[in-house]
């Protein structure tokens, strides 16, 4: 059952998303060759801390850490590790956290150093994937609309498009209907109404769209070991068009000082 949300409802979940959007921002600041996942781990549950939030992911499904932190042909679900990124990998960062009892959730991949030409390609198309889906997330369409609209878009530049994973619903948990597939047929699916209240979240690979789990039981990587890019954004529709409530401008910010 899709839990429609209220104004002020929607007006906490944008103050939930932005934590997790000042989060990724610190994670931006911090990010680069010699750093490591369990580094950026620490400094974001320090972080969330100090909003008065708390971290979304962390004990919820068994989760043992504040982020996942996904790099080069992991998909997404990485757990952050001791291994130093280098030039040339990318690293995809998805954050929880939670604040006054709603879910904020949303993902960004970091380019480390100069990264090869082809994977840049498939960096910038996943996030405009991400766009095309939340432009699609008006009162005029249906949910599939959303992934129609992912899906055309990176399988025209020759992209595999996950379709074992999925975004979701979202507020005071972090996983509510309705699931907001990467890929769908126009005009199927609910009926998008004000009040929904969404992760969108692109998951787009450079070859095969299959993908497995590793030994952890979190790591997804891609079938064929090419690398994969994760965008995610946090989506409200209000008077029938899509607001976003998370931003990527505090990692923008930070990451063009360092360039």
């Amino acid at each position: 059952m899709i839990i429609y949300k209220t104004a002020d409802e929607i007006e906490i979940m944008r103050e939930a998303a932005q934590v997790v959007s000042r989060t990724l921002g610190k994670i931006a600041e911090k990010i680069g060759p010699g750093v490591t996942g369990k580094e950026l781990d620490q400094l974001a549950e320090d972080y969330i801390h100090s909003q008065d939030a708390v971290p979304g992911f962390k004990g919820l499904y068994g989760c043992p850490t504040t982020l996942l932190v996904s790099v080069n042909e992991q998909v997404v679900h990485g757990l952050p590790s001791d291994i130093p990124f280098k030039n040339g990998d990318i690293v995809s960062v998805d954050c929880g956290a939670v604040w006054n009892g709603y879910y904020g959730d949303h993902a960004y991949t970091f380019e480390i150093g100069e990264i090869d030409p082809e994977v840049k390609k498939l960096v910038d198309v996943t996030k405009e994937c991400l766009y095309l889906g939340i432009e699609a997330s008006n009162t005029g369409n249906r949910i599939e609309d959303i992934g129609f609209a992912i899906q055309q878009h990176a399988e025209k530049h020759g992209y595999g498009v996950v379709r074992d994973l999925v975004g979701h619903g979202l507020g005071k948990k972090l996983h509510e209907d309705p699931q907001v597939p990467n890929y769908g047929r126009r005009g199927r699916g609910k009926k998008i109404q004000n009040g929904l209240t969404i992760a969108i979240e692109p998951m787009i690979n450079m070859g095969t769209e299959r993908v497995k789990m590793m030994d952890d039981k979190w790591t997804i990587v891609t079938e064929d070991g090419l690398p994969s890019v994760h965008f995610e954004h946090d989506i409200a529709v209000v008077d029938g068009k899509p607001v976003i409530l998370s931003t990527f401008d505090y990692v923008e910010e930070a990451l063009s000082k360092k360039k």
